[in-house]
């Protein structure tokens, strides 16, 4: 009988990642074409556009996309860009319209992409409106979030998160709404930096003071085929920290989640950049949109159930300002690491068995970008 003989293992596996993946220009360029403008990226709830004529945009990688629910109650994604001569349709976050109307020469658009007026169309003979309607671009509906895909070659949200349906279910995610509004904070960081730390948990009880004194020494780690899932129980032990100690004791029965789950803080990082933090008294959402190979801007906001309790709203808030404190917290720990990643003395550290995310985003970023397993960028890869 043939012996079947195993794949060597990588040696690049026990190592993170070199120091000018997280700041080179063609690096930055090369993830583009790899991977990044194939993967699904979240713009908002449906709830957000529940009336005909609502929008919401998303600017990502250069693009600026719009998402709008038509006439007929269907919502569409579009790029934002006028067919006549590109200028850009519709400013901001969101809105309402009757008419998408162009701002430079009032070719204006239906509610469901449809080229509807030109003026002075006589200037334009044979003009065939059927083939200038808005540019549409790909959407999935994921439980009520609307995600939107440049290009093809990158799986589903469904099928990512596949595994973890049956957890996902009884958040009702198709029923949220709004609590807020969407927050852009843009920083002088590589997204890999964001994305390395959201999903590194041993950094948690060096870092992290407050979700150590909520959740102990209980917070978990799994690494996933395209998704990381963190978890971590609140203790019963009471913090020392006013806003932990009210949020332990106020955090009502949600009665719509199993036992297990109604004290737990949930985390699900989807490949490569997008983040849904879950809890028992509402849900958030958390991109890392990548700018420029050392500017990043996350983009974020959060969604709950319809609960007028008051011990439920004072935990939203309480909620508010514990993870106001861990983002300080994170702001500062990755703006040093980035500095570091710019250290010509920075050599690639050993990555530990625990880390199982870092090891899978490494591994996954190496098979992309072949040039990732290079300890130095190529010759040809000048900068500037």
């Amino acid at each position: 009988m043939a012996t079947r003989l195993r794949p060597a293992a990588d040696p690049l596996d026990d190592v993170s990642l070199p120091g000018w993946l997280y700041w080179h220009p063609a690096f930055f360029a090369a993830e583009q074409k790899a991977f990044l403008r194939a993967v699904p990226q979240i713009v908002c709830h449906q709830n957000e556009i529940a009336e005909p004529g609502a929008w919401r945009s998303l600017e990502f990688l250069g693009e600026s996309i719009i998402v709008v629910r038509g006439d007929d109650g269907v919502v569409r994604a579009f790029a934002n860009v006028c067919r006549h001569r590109g200028s850009r349709l519709l400013d901001g976050n969101g809105g309402c319209v009757r008419l998408l109307t162009c701002p430079y020469h009032a070719w204006s658009y239906a509610r469901d992409g449809r080229l509807v007026a030109v003026p002075q169309s006589e200037d334009y003979p044979g003009l065939d409106r059927s083939r200038l309607g808005l540019k549409p671009v790909t959407l999935e509906n994921w439980r009520g979030f609307l995600f939107v895909t440049l290009e093809p070659g990158a799986p589903t949200v469904a099928d990512m998160m596949a595994p973890f349906e049956d957890e996902v279910a009884p958040y009702r995610f198709e029923e949220l709404s709004a609590i807020g509004r969407v927050t852009l904070r843009s920083r002088d960081l590589n997204w890999k930096t964001i994305a390395d730390n959201y999903s590194d948990a041993l950094h948690i009880a060096v870092g992290h003071p407050g979700l150590t004194r909520l959740f102990g020494r209980g917070y978990r780690v799994e690494a996933h085929e395209h998704v990381d899932r963190m978890e971590g129980d609140l203790v019963e032990r009471p913090s020392s920290n006013l806003s932990e100690r009210a949020y332990q004791q106020m955090l009502p029965e949600a009665g719509h989640l199993p036992s297990s789950h109604r004290r737990k803080w949930l985390y699900f990082k989807l490949w490569p950049n997008t983040a849904f933090d879950i809890y028992p008294d509402q849900v958030d959402f958390m991109q890392f949109l990548p700018v420029t190979a050392e500017q990043t801007v996350i983009r974020e906001i959060s969604y709950a159930l319809p609960d007028e309790r008051r011990t439920m709203r004072a935990s939203r808030y309480l909620n508010w300002r514990i993870n106001r404190r861990v983002n300080a917290e994170d702001t500062a720990l990755i703006g040093r690491v980035q500095q570091g990643m710019r250290s010509p003395s920075y050599e690639p550290g050993p990555l530990g068995r625990s880390e199982v995310a870092l090891r899978s985003f490494a591994k996954k970023l190496r098979r992309l970008v072949p040039e990732a397993r290079l300890p130095a960028p190529p010759a040809h890869w000048h900068v500037g």
